[in-house]
């Protein structure tokens, strides 16, 4: 007979068991590893000390070197969307919906989940403290794609043109969580110090933390105090260079304020810290453009005494040669029984650290999401581990459809085929010099079949847009800018000089209406907070089949055309003038009313 007795008896028991289980799951989020990924913008297998750079000065990331495991064979895209999207989803960058940096083809599809949600979902608090430059409206923002908290700049680098108007690396104004926030000093140290701040208050809530910290440096324009570039000009490096090792000097600086808080705060045993970089090198091989050095990795004319370094490797930034895509990877956790510092040469990728940390982590990745990558764990853990050859691909688009072979590289331990043709032996010529590829036919036939294959793969969403929301309550008004028109052959003003330059070009939008009904659309030349007028009489848009026009008062900085809009995707153009190759509104503000 089930008496009173029994009852309380049960609910003393199940209330023990409560307790016993919440203490089990602290007991488990104290033993999960924090995670810190830092990566830089630009920075290049070459721009470090420990690779080999007698001019830079790295102290930090050469110690770093020294207390990690080094992936030396690691690859990423060749610019900066792609590879961003790639290594938080594990899924090749073209996947995504991703392939350039501008033109509506640097936004991250929705539906894709990133490493930030699966940590979340599995307890982790989740910060991201820099650069996205994967779309800056929803549903595609950072804190729309598991980042709790968001402390980030606009578009793909300080001064594009979604980035706060004004900003030049020194107390700007970055978005914070979605809201314009003014901070003081430079832009790196007000990233690194809003990540500690976070790091911070995880230790004081004792729960486990992913910190993506992507910074924005070493991008151009490559602007820096004087005190970090001014000694490299004095050693003969050129003006463009010595900003360019100035601003990672900055970076290595910060990193050793990080890993000595982490010190401090007794998190470094348990954390997971990871540096790595996001494509070839962009000023630190010899060009003082801000750019590359030649297809073979020479230096251009002009150049001062120090020639640049590139660590042997042919072509920079952008390029589907080695120096394009071959970059740093160091990998620290001291409680995570890696064994001893040491390089693994293997051929490794960006779509690789997702599985990998979600393994180390125990974090189950769902199979449904058809992850690219492999975990590298096996290779981290057993240094005598079999591991059996691979074949990875990585590509430079850069256009508004994918070109196949365009720009790519085929990848094995041994081999590379580039753009289909050119086949070196990576291992005999590091440099890339010889093309053996009428050498070894069969070895051209097997890559290019591979390719084959994956380009099938790839393609299903070259057709597709990522679209923009308008009409949601998670961003209403949105506000759209020309970075992200789709314009064919057509210039893009993807930065705020093209703007301020009176650049005449035009493009559409891909948007999505998320509810029908009244919407009002606020044009603009320039931005609210530079006041300037339009210099146009008349505006019109177009939003699927329809169409609106307002007259434009005289010297009126904005103009607002409301409209009726049924739910559904559409593309989206204005224009200021009654001509079809009338420049655009750069700036757009699209509220549902």
């Amino acid at each position: 007979m089930f008496t009173a007795r029994h009852l309380i008896i049960c609910l003393i028991l199940a209330l023990a068991s409560n307790t016993w289980l919440d203490a089990a799951r602290a007991a488990d989020a104290a033993a999960q590893p924090n995670i810190i990924l830092v990566i830089t913008d630009d920075q290049g297998y070459g721009d470090i000390g420990a690779h080999g750079n007698t001019m830079i000065r790295t102290p930090n990331l050469d110690r770093l070197h020294g207390q990690s495991i080094r992936l030396t064979d690691y690859h990423v895209d060749p610019t900066c969307s792609p590879t961003r999207s790639a290594l938080l989803t594990g899924r090749y960058s073209s996947r995504t919906g991703v392939w350039h940096t501008i033109m509506g083809r640097s936004i991250m599809a929705s539906d894709e989940v990133t490493l930030a949600e699966l940590l979340h979902g599995a307890g982790y608090r989740t910060a991201a403290f820099g650069k996205w430059h994967l779309g800056d409206n929803y549903p595609c923002r950072p804190q729309d794609q598991g980042f709790e908290h968001t402390v980030v700049h606009g578009g793909g680098g300080i001064g594009q043109t979604p980035d706060f108007w004004g900003n030049d690396y020194f107390d700007d104004t970055f978005w914070v969580d979605g809201s314009p926030t003014k901070f003081e000093g430079y832009c790196t140290d007000v990233f690194f110090r809003e990540a500690l701040k976070f790091i911070e208050k995880c230790k004081g809530e004792g729960k486990p933390f992913f910190v993506y910290l992507p910074t924005n440096v070493p991008h151009g324009p490559f602007n820096v105090a004087e005190k970090y570039s001014k000694p490299y000009v004095q050693k003969g490096v050129p003006q463009a260079m010595a900003n360019f090792y100035g601003m990672i000097e900055n970076a290595d600086e910060n990193m050793g304020v990080l890993m000595k808080k982490l010190d401090d705060w007794k998190l470094a045993e348990n954390t997971i810290l990871i540096f790595t970089t996001d494509n070839g090198t962009a000023g630190g091989a010899g060009s003082t453009g801000g750019g590359r050095a030649d297809a073979k990795g020479k230096n251009k004319k002009g150049d001062s005494t120090w020639p640049g370094f590139n660590a042997g490797m042919r072509a920079t930034k952008g390029s589907q040669y080695e120096g394009g895509h071959r970059v740093p990877f160091f990998i620290r956790w001291p409680n995570g029984k890696l064994g001893q510092p040491r390089d693994i040469e293997a051929i490794t990728a960006h779509i690789d650290v997702l599985p990998t940390l979600c393994d180390l982590t125990g974090v189950k990745v769902p199979a449904e999401l058809k992850i690219d990558g492999t975990s590298l764990v096996p290779l981290l853990k057993d240094q005598k581990v079999e591991w059996s050859d691979r074949t990875l691909f990585v590509h430079s688009q850069r256009i508004e459809l994918p070109k196949k072979w365009k720009t790519s590289a085929v990848m094995t331990e041994q081999w590379r085929l580039i753009d289909g043709k050119s086949l070196y032996d990576i291992k005999a010529d590091p440099g890339q010099q010889n093309d053996i590829a009428g050498k070894h036919p069969a070895v051209v036939e097997k890559l290019r079949g591979e390719y084959d294959k994956w380009w099938d793969s790839i393609s299903t969403r070259f057709d597709d847009y990522v679209r923009i929301a308008i009409g949601s309550e998670k961003e209403n008004p949105a506000r759209l800018t020309a970075h992200d028109w789709h314009t064919g052959d057509g210039p893009v003003p993807w930065n705020q000089n093209m703007i301020k330059a009176n650049t005449r070009a035009n493009g559409y939008w891909a948007i999505h209406v998320e509810k029908a009904g009244r919407y009002a659309f606020t044009l603009r030349r320039f931005p609210a907070e530079e006041g300037k007028p339009i210099g146009a009489d008349v505006a019109r848009i177009q939003v699927g089949d329809a169409k609106a026009f307002s007259s434009i008062a005289k010297d009126a900085t904005s103009v607002t055309i409301e409209i009726d809009l049924k739910a559904g995707p559409a593309k989206f153009q204005s224009w200021f003038g009654e001509g079809e190759k009338d420049t655009g509104a750069f700036f757009v503000e699209v509220e549902r009313k």
